[in-house]
């Protein structure tokens, strides 16, 4: 089950502030806590945070908030986190910070489009492209709509690449 984490909430509930803008490392740290708090609380798997009340978000409060809540992740766990109600502000700084850490994450804009952000290959993209358009499937499914192998579409690379990073 996918628990929604309100970003705003836990902003106004760890720095008690009126404002509704991820600003400061400070204030991306208490965040960032209050999050894995709120994950570790409930015991959610997969958590999808919410940006779709914050104004802003810069690159300190993108670093704390979310590349190192990913670098906190064990990548053998099967913890998964979605980024959610994402303004092209928002994208803009979090795939910045992402990418400098060799980082990725699934992100749906307040528009509806959904992204990849961070370091992300040109197979994962596109493989993350032509599974959206044709739904769940195996990797043979996509091997025959990408005309590429099967061996290519159960690449390990690709495969961590799409998954919680």
């Amino acid at each position: 089950m996918i628990h929604t984490i309100p970003v705003d909430r836990v902003l106004r509930e760890t720095v008690a502030t009126p404002y509704l803008n991820l600003v400061t490392r400070p204030t991306g740290v208490a965040v960032r806590r209050g999050i894995t708090q709120r994950m570790d609380a409930i015991g959610c798997s997969t958590a999808a945070l919410d940006f779709s009340s914050v104004g802003l978000i810069d690159f300190s409060c993108a670093d704390e908030v979310v590349a190192k809540l990913l670098l906190g992740t064990d990548p053998t766990s099967d913890r998964y986190l979605l980024l959610m109600g994402l303004e092209d502000h928002h994208a803009e700084a979090i795939d910045h910070v992402l990418g400098n850490h060799s980082l990725a994450v699934a992100a749906i804009q307040l528009t509806g489009d959904q992204l990849l952000l961070g370091r992300v290959g040109e197979d994962a993209r596109l493989a993350f492209s032509h599974i959206l358009a044709l739904g769940p499937g195996d990797p043979a499914d996509l091997a025959d709509a990408l005309r590429w192998t099967t061996k290519r579409a159960r690449s390990e690379e690709h495969t961590s690449e799409l998954q919680s990073h």
